[in-house]
Order: C-alpha cells, then structure tokens, then sequence
C-alpha cells in the first residue's frame, strides 16, 4: 500500500512540474531575421493600448513605435518580441501593425531558456 502510494505522489510531482515548466517556455521555436536574432525584422505601430502579465511582456500604448526582433512560431505564434526605447518583451502580434519590414527572410530558430526570463535588479527568474 505504501509503495502504491509513493508512486502516486511521485507522479503528481512529475506532472505538477511539468505544468510549472510548459509556464516558463512560451514556445520552442521563433523566426528571427538571422540567426543570432540580433538583426531590427520590422517596424510596428501600436493599435491598442497593451498591459502584459507579467515582466516577460511589452507593455505599450495605443499608437507608440515598437522594433520587432523575433517572432514566436510554430506552438505559440501569436507572440511576438521587440522593444520601445529601453523596454523589451514579449507581445500579441494583433496588438500592433506593420508600418514596415526591414528584412528579406526570416529563418527559425530553436529558442533558449534565456529567451523567457525577467531581470529584476542583478538576478534572473522566470515568472
């Protein structure tokens, strides 16, 4: 019986971390205008005023100027990453326009654990 219940309890922590870590990874591929992402993919315009969930995100004004740099893909492709002046983060694609393009391909890449984390102060964490 014991053992019974030990495995039952090893399997609700396995699966309780899998659900807290699916949280911290928004998704396992973006498209980038190269291949170390460093390259401006496009210039957009804010069409809606935004507020993020958390420090992960962008949060912006109707009508403010964002620099794209990569784009979630494939899991999650909603999400797109930029910034607007110091500011950087995540935000959804249907939030903003196109005002316009500043790369000929995009080329996907695998995403690091360093693409979902906050910084607050001196130290990392994920939300």
């Amino acid at each position: 019986m014991s053992r019974i219940l030990d495995q039952r309890i090893l399997l609700l922590v396995i699966s309780f971390s899998a659900s807290v870590q699916s949280t911290k990874v928004l998704s396992k591929w973006k498209k980038c205008g190269d291949l170390e992402c460093e390259k401006a993919m496009s210039r957009v315009q804010a069409t809606t005023d935004y507020l993020g969930p958390d420090c992960r995100y962008l949060n912006f004004s109707t009508g403010e100027e964002i620099i794209v740099y990569s784009k979630l893909s494939r899991e999650n492709e909603n999400l797109w990453t930029g910034s607007k002046g110091k500011d950087f983060g995540y935000f959804p694609r249907d939030a903003v326009k196109v005002e316009e393009v500043l790369i000929g391909e995009e080329v996907e890449v695998l995403t690091k654990e360093t693409d979902f984390l906050c910084l607050h102060e001196d130290k990392y964490t994920f939300e």
